[in-house]
């Protein structure tokens, strides 16, 4: 039982500043956010994506750790044993960035972060086990990292190979694919470069298969992060083709096919080239002669190696002078293009261009006059008119120009292809084979930086790669780090590099790339389940029984690289022992942004929401400098961000208005999964409402009326309520809850005010106030106390809905004359056709559209429709 002091349940304002320090110092003695394990109860396993400490929360996360504390905050009432923890996305390049910019440590820096961020987590008043508190850059997490990287690398989950990589020039390191944007690092916005490197890869092409089936069990994420993930995974069924070269090339193992692996062999007839990666085995046997390709084909590796800046690139090509037979046609001869929109690393590194029926074969034949023909033509268009200009068309159809193909349609002509080629022998192999291609690649898990968790392998001349032995681990980051010269700084510590082989004893050097950070977000869930492990990484017991997590909330931005990764991690964890669970979550959400106003000084300068004044409304709106009163120009709505400083503290928020007032208004503006505007005005409507909450609480708890009519209404309008508010917080529909919640009040104020019996009153209340615990819990304590109630409400079961105030007295129908709808006629649940016909009949809009006729027939469908014939 809490010893906070019980308000006064006068009509005094309530005070947040008062409150809300008081009733989180209560939750915590009481410790009723602390979950054991061994709990008898149902689990219940609520997650927010953890944040990366950059040093302050934004109203991003305000919004983000509100919506999932409301569904645990609702799940604990409704009997769940609940897991709601809280951790550190620790490792990465803001910290060493920011450490080579203050002349501090990462570690310094990002621990820091941490505890300031703690802190105004704590503020927002959020049900979290902060016993489970985990951080990824510490070496009681990350050691048990290393220990699962060793033991995928011996069940084969990990190599180590030369690759082509995304290399970033300015943050010296590698990047995955899925971090090139358009073309750019994903952090420091350089152009990427291809080079190559030996690296470390996790074989996520492993599960390729079975991460793609198994998205179709994911019924509670939403369809477009599944497709997101579909495509990524890219599983494609086709043909693996061999055109026979006119001439072989290479003076060793002459090369005399080209391997093209294709998804639309229907529309080979429409071939105009064959295109091959810069790496190719037939590229690098011309370029020892050929000073020209050999220049275009460094140019290509300036280029990086993901899709989108691929995709976006200009379309280049080196005519080899080579020929290829067409696998239809022998005496057909295609030309043999190096091309920089093909990767070695993508099937085969080889296509052949069909330009009429592919975009980006049309634009680099459009590019090199190469020319197209069409050979599928839309079912809504005359085969005999129909052309390509400069729009691909790459749906389907019926086949044209196509020989023994024409008049098929696309699935047809793949069968017919398909079949005839594999019956066809080019140097006795069949000239072409049926294959399942993923566009998924192994995922490259080496990175050149400090601050990262360090790959626990020791590197000897005569034995090689040599784990490090567990009971060596962790191997932890050297104390003192320089970041003076540029690149990793593990590469010149000496001290920590240079160690003896475990396996012979002779001087040896340890790796000194550390693990993507990808990696750490990728199993902290599992961790949660059992964190103050010292010997395993995991409980298995726990793990399979929290897991999957029941509601995981965070960005769309995460739907390929961090979702794909965990589920990927998970499926290993279970291949090592570590887990009897694949899908690390069962419900997934995707919250949207929160966006603002941005502004504008007279020289263009950005300026802060705190540093302007807003005055008017509407077409009259205007803003001025709060300190010069000189005019700013307000801009568009964005996403907030410090670069155009359209940002606001949620520690000034939570100052000025309280938390509660904060989550209020975060979770009523729009539904969750859109961006919410922030506005001033927004704010102090979400204010007001809670001092009405008060108002009205602290009013029924001395009610004393003694109109039954009025009391019956109100028990019906809150069970109403109640239900409502279930229905939609189990289908994380905020905003439409707190429209419900607005109803209620509205329904008890006027309750109040006809003279409601006390104890409809207190019912009705002790609901409303039960109702916003979730969404505002420390104004919910204050109200549970004014009403008398003991205990704290944060631990009050879920009220029951009585089912029977919920059946409407009333229903309305519509009513149609000949068919056409005319009007809506509400009636008594339990009225006969008799009088629905009465009631009909009296409307004024059926009265006018009768037009004095009488109707031959009135026909009543009970619950449902009435229909007039005249």
């Amino acid at each position: 039982m809490t010893n906070a002091a019980a308000p006064n349940a006068a009509l005094e304002r309530y005070n947040a500043k008062d409150a809300e320090p008081r009733w989180q110092q209560a939750w915590s003695e009481a410790g009723i956010f602390t979950t054991p394990n061994d709990d008898p109860r149902p689990k219940y396993y609520v997650l927010e994506m953890f944040p990366y400490p950059s040093g302050r929360i934004h109203m991003g996360h305000v919004r983000n750790y509100a919506m999932g504390d409301v569904v645990a905050r609702y799940k604990r009432a409704r009997g769940f044993n609940v897991l709601h923890p809280m951790g550190w996305d620790a490792f990465g390049l803001p910290a060493e960035n920011a450490a080579m910019e203050r002349k501090v440590n990462p570690r310094d820096w990002t621990y820091a972060n941490i505890a300031t961020m703690r802190g105004q987590l704590q503020s927002m008043g959020l049900s979290l086990d902060w016993s489970r508190e985990i951080a990824t850059c510490d070496p009681a997490y990350y050691k048990h990292q290393q220990r699962m990287f060793l033991e995928f690398l011996k069940a084969g989950l990990v190599t180590r190979r030369t690759a082509k990589v995304n290399w970033d020039p300015v943050d010296h390191t590698v990047l995955a694919n899925e971090q090139v944007i358009d073309g750019r690092g994903w952090r420091s916005g350089a152009l990427v470069e291809s080079r190559e490197l030996t690296q470390w890869f996790f074989k996520i092409t492993d599960f390729a298969q079975d991460l793609s089936d198994a998205l179709g069990g994911l019924e509670r994420w939403p369809e477009k992060v599944r497709l997101m993930q579909r495509n990524w995974i890219g599983r494609s069924e086709g043909l693996e083709v061999r055109f026979a070269l006119d001439h072989p090339v290479g003076t060793q193992d002459l090369i005399e096919t080209i391997k093209v692996y294709t998804t639309r062999p229907d529309t080979l007839f429409g071939a105009k080239f064959l295109a091959i990666a810069a790496d190719h085995p037939v590229a690098a046997a011309l370029a020892g002669h050929d000073a020209r390709l050999q220049a275009f084909i460094e140019e290509c590796r300036r280029t990086g190696t993901a899709q989108a800046a691929i995709d976006t690139a200009e379309k280049l090509g080196h005519d080899t002078g080579l020929r290829v037979r067409h696998p239809l046609d022998p005496s057909w001869l295609l030309p043999v293009y190096v091309a920089n929109f093909v990767l070695m690393e993508y099937g085969t590194g080889a296509v052949f261009g069909c330009p009429a029926h592919d975009q980006r074969d049309l634009d680099f034949s459009n590019k090199y006059g190469l020319g197209n023909t069409p050979v599928v033509c839309p079912e809504d268009q005359d085969a005999a008119s129909f052309l390509i200009t400069d729009t691909a068309y790459d749906g389907d159809g019926r086949m044209i120009n196509s020989r023994f193909l024409d008049d098929m349609t696309t699935e047809e002509a793949f069968r017919a292809v398909a079949d005839r080629l594999e019956e066809e022998r080019l140097g006795g192999a069949p000239v072409a084979a049926r294959k399942v291609q993923f566009r998924l690649r192994d995922w490259g898990v080496s990175r050149q930086r400090y601050w990262g968790c360090p790959i626990p392998i020791i590197h000897c001349a005569d034995c090689g790669a040599v784990p490090v032995p567990v009971a060596d681990l962790p191997v932890t980051l050297p104390e003192e780090v320089s970041f003076d010269v540029p690149g990793n700084p593990l590469e010149r510590d000496h001290a920590w590099r240079n160690v003896p082989c475990p396996a012979c004893g002779k001087p040896a050097r340890r790796e000194t790339d550390t693990m993507d950070t990808f990696v750490d977000s990728s199993w902290y869930y599992a961790r949660f389940t059992a964190p103050w492990l010292q010997d395993a990484p995991t409980d298995r017991a726990a793990v399979d029984h929290w897991l999957a997590v029941d509601q995981y909330i965070g960005g769309i931005e995460h739907a390929i690289l961090h979702l794909l990764y965990a589920r990927f991690f998970m499926r290993a964890m279970k291949e090592t022992g570590w887990s009897g669970v694949a899908e690390p979550f069962a419900g997934l959400f995707t919250q949207g942004m929160v966006v603002h106003e941005t502004y504008k000084d007279a020289a263009g300068a950005w300026v802060q929401p705190s540093e302007v004044r807003i005055e008017a409304q509407g077409a009259e709106r205007q803003a001025f400098h709060v300190k010069t009163q000189a005019p700013i120009s307000i801009g568009a709505i964005e996403k907030m961000s410090k670069s155009k400083k359209n940002v606001v503290d949620p520690d000034d928020i939570i100052a000025s208005y309280g938390a509660d007032t904060a989550r209020w208004f975060m979770l009523s503006d729009s539904p969750p999964e859109r961006d919410v505007i922030w506005t001033e005005e927004g704010v102090q409507g979400a204010a007001r409402f809670v001092q009405r909450v008060w108002r009205l609480v602290a009013t029924a708890a001395g009610a004393n009326g003694s109109d039954a009519a009025a009391g019956a209404a109100l028990r019906k309008a809150a069970h109403k309520a109640l239900a409502s508010v279930e229905e939609d917080v189990e289908r994380l529909r905020f905003n439409r809850c707190v429209a419900h919640i607005y109803t209620l009040a509205n329904a008890l104020e006027e309750a109040l005010r006809n003279g409601v019996p006390a104890k409809a009153a207190g019912e009705a209340a002790g609901i409303l106030v039960q109702l916003i615990a979730p969404m505002m819990p420390h104004l919910s304590e204050e109200c549970w106390r004014a009403l008398g109630r003991t205990g704290l409400v944060a631990q009050a079961p879920w009220p029951q809905a009585d089912r029977a105030l919920l059946i409407e007295d009333e229903v309305t129908l519509p009513v149609q004359i000949n068919g056409k709808k005319r009007a809506d006629v509400t009636v008594p649940r339990e009225a006969g056709a008799a009088a629905v016909e009465a009631a009909v009949l009296a409307l004024e809009p059926v009265q006018r559209a009768l037009e004095g006729r009488t109707p031959r027939k009135v026909i009543v469908v009970p619950g449902r429709i009435v229909n007039l014939v005249v």
